[in-house]
C-alpha cells in the first residue's frame, strides 16, 4: 500500500502483511519521520 499525505507532502510504501520485520518497520518509520515513541502514541 502507498500512504500519502499532501500537507506537508509525504509518501510511504507499506507492505500489506500481518507482520513486518523490525527492519522494515524501522525503514517505514524513518521515511515517515516518526520515532518509535511517536508511532506507539498514534496506535
Amino acid at each position: 500500500m502507498i500512504l500519502r499525505r499532501d500537507a506537508p507532502f509525504a509518501q510511504v510504501s507499506v507492505p500489506d502483511h500481518r507482520e513486518l520485520d523490525r527492519g522494515t518497520l524501522r525503514a517505514i518509520l524513518k521515511a515517515a519521520a516518526l520515532t518509535p515513541d511517536d508511532f506507539t502514541r498514534l496506535l
